[in-house]
């Protein structure tokens, strides 16, 4: 069985993080979307339980698609039984970044878990989370970028803050 670990933060999970999904579901038995926290970013839109609540609501009809979280995706991947790492890419500043990243965890894996790059849909290679996160704020429509689900949690956070 071939198994593979999709990483990221997800903050929120976007059409373009979803494209990569059902790519990684086309190619391999089970897609594990690992939710890690990015220790390169100082705060979040969601926490970690509601990106995997939230995340998991949109794969529930598919059992082949788990959702987990972690500290690192290398011991992730290795937990779950993961011989790949599945990243997507939108543009060559993607590449590079990726690459360096690829590279370190086959150090870190000694050898035992690679990289696996896949094109984001054209229709969406200007999406990120940040993107969405930002338009959002700014009250822009946002519908083209995340599902239906993601965009009412959203809604429904910016008004619990609103509340608080």
């Amino acid at each position: 069985m071939k198994k593979v670990l999709f990483p990221g933060s997800f903050d929120p999970i976007t059409k373009g993080h979803m494209h990569i999904i059902s790519q990684a579901s086309d190619i391999f038995d089970e897609v594990y979307i690992g939710v890690l926290q990015n220790l390169s970013k100082s705060s979040f839109f969601f926490t970690i339980e509601e990106r995997l609540e939230m995340i998991k609501q949109l794969y529930e009809n598919d059992d082949r698609i788990k959702v987990v979280t972690g500290r690192k995706a290398v011991s992730v991947a290795s937990e779950y039984g993961c011989q790949y790492i599945i990243r997507g890419l939108r543009n060559t500043i993607d590449f590079e970044y990726e690459k360096n990243i690829a590279e370190i965890n086959q150090d870190i894996s000694k050898n035992q878990i690679n990289t696996i790059c896949l094109f984001a849909d054209s229709t969406l290679s200007s999406v990120s989370s940040s993107t969405v996160r930002e338009l959002f704020q700014l009250e822009e429509e946002i519908d083209k970028y995340v599902d239906f689900g993601v965009k009412e949690k959203m809604l429904r956070k910016r008004r619990e803050k609103l509340w608080n």
